[in-house]
C-alpha cells in the first residue's frame, strides 16, 4: 500500500507521527483502498483520514469489516458547508441516502452498529424521518435516541430527591423567533443494525439509581448502575469564537460518538469508521478510547481540521 501523504501542520503545531502499517481488518484490501490523508498513531490505535467521497472507500473496504459507525449526513437543509451543495432535489437527496448506507450495511460485521445522528428544521419536520426510511430496506432499526441538546427542569416537578435549588436550565440552543414553532432543543440518533439483535453494553453510560433499594431489587442493580435510556442530554461545550472554535457549520461534541461506542460494547469494537468526519468528534473519541477508525471527508479545509483536533485530543489540548 502506499505510504499516506504527508501532511502540512498549521505553524506550531507538531506534525503527526505517520504509520504505514493498515489494521489488520483492512490488510487484505491495501490496493483496493487509497492512499490516506493522514494516519495517526495515538497508543493502540491507528486512526486513518481519506480525503475522497465516501462512497469511493466505502465501496473499496472489505465486507463486514467495520464494527461500528457513528456518523452525522448532510440533512439537505441548506446549510453552508464549504464544498458540498446541500439542497438537493428531495428524491436525489434520498437516493443517494440509500445508496451510502447500501454500503456502510455490506461493511458491517453481522453484530455491527451504525448509529446516525441526523436533524430536521420546524419547516421540513420529516427529514430525519425519511432518512430513517432510506436506511430501512438495508438495516434494522434498533433503538431510536433523542440527544438532548437543552432541556428545562422545573424544580418541582424533579421531586425532593432531586434537591434543585432553583428551576434548571442547562444546554445550548438556537431560538427560533416564530408564533408556530418551539425552538428545537433535540436531534436523532437512529441506532440500526444488520439484524436487529446486536447486544449492546447498557451499563457502559448507564446512570446510579436514585433509590438505593433498587440496587438489591433489581438483578442487574448490583453494580449501582441502571441502563441510561434513549435520552441522552449532551450539551456543546461554550466556545469563544465559532470561526475559530467550530469552523464546521454541523458537528457533534466527541461525547456523542463516545456514549454510542461504549454502549455498543468495547470489548466488540474492532474497527470504528466516520464517513462524514467533519471536525473529526468520532476520530477523538477513538483516540481517547484506543480504537482503530478510520475517518472521511469530502472537504479539505475541514480534514485538516479533523487531523488538528485529533493530535490535540490526544495531547491534552483539546480544542
Amino acid at each position: 500500500m502506499e505510504g499516506p501523504q504527508p501532511f502540512a501542520p498549521r505553524e506550531g503545531l507538531a506534525a503527526p507521527f505517520f504509520v504505514h502499517s493498515c489494521s489488520l481488518m483492512l490488510a487484505d484490501a491495501p490496493s483496493r483502498l487509497p492512499a490516506p490523508f493522514a494516519v495517526i498513531e495515538a497508543g493502540p490505535s491507528s486512526l486513518r483520514f481519506f480525503h475522497a467521497d465516501c462512497l469511493d472507500v466505502l465501496r473499496s473496504l472489505p465486507a463486514s469489516t467495520v464494527s461500528v459507525v457513528v456518523t452525522s449526513p448532510p440533512y439537505n437543509l441548506g446549510v453552508d458547508y464549504r464544498t458540498y451543495r446541500d439542497t438537493l432535489p428531495r428524491a436525489d437527496y434520498l437516493d443517494w441516502t440509500g445508496q451510502w448506507i447500501a454500503a456502510i450495511a455490506r461493511t458491517l460485521t453481522p453484530e455491527g452498529s451504525l448509529f446516525l445522528n441526523v436533524g430536521a428544521k420546524p419547516t421540513d419536520p420529516w427529514t430525519a424521518m425519511e432518512v430513517a426510511q432510506a436506511a430501512r430496506p438495508h438495516l434494522q432499526l434498533q433503538n431510536t435516541i433523542h440527544w438532548i441538546k437543552s432541556i428545562a427542569i422545573d424544580r418541582e416537578a424533579a421531586g425532593v430527591a432531586a434537591d434543585l435549588p432553583r428551576d434548571l436550565a442547562v444546554g445550548h440552543y438556537k431560538p427560533i423567533n416564530s408564533e408556530r414553532f418551539l425552538n428545537d432543543c433535540q436531534e436523532f440518533i437512529f441506532h440500526f443494525t444488520p439484524g436487529g439483535r446486536t447486544p449492546l453494553d447498557r451499563r457502559a453510560i448507564g446512570v446510579p439509581y436514585q433509590d438505593a433499594s433498587n440496587i438489591a431489587r433489581w438483578r442487574t442493580g448490583g453494580e449501582n448502575r441502571r441502563c441510561r435510556g434513549n435520552t441522552w442530554f449532551i450539551p456543546y461545550e461554550t466556545i469563544q469564537s465559532r470561526d475559530r472554535d467550530r469552523p464546521h457549520p454541523a458537528t457533534f461534541p466527541p461525547r456523542v460518538p463516545e456514549y454510542c461506542l461504549r454502549l455498543h460494547g468495547l470489548s466488540r469494537v474492532g474497527l470504528v469508521m466516520d464517513p462524514f468526519l467533519g471536525l473529526g468528534s468520532t476520530a477523538v473519541a477513538c483516540a481517547s478510547l484506543g480504537l482503530d477508525f478510520i475517518g472521511i471527508e469530502i472537504d479539505e479545509h475541514y480534514l485538516r481540521e479533523a487531523v488538528e483536533r485529533t493530535q490535540k485530543a490526544i495531547g491534552g489540548d483539546k480544542r
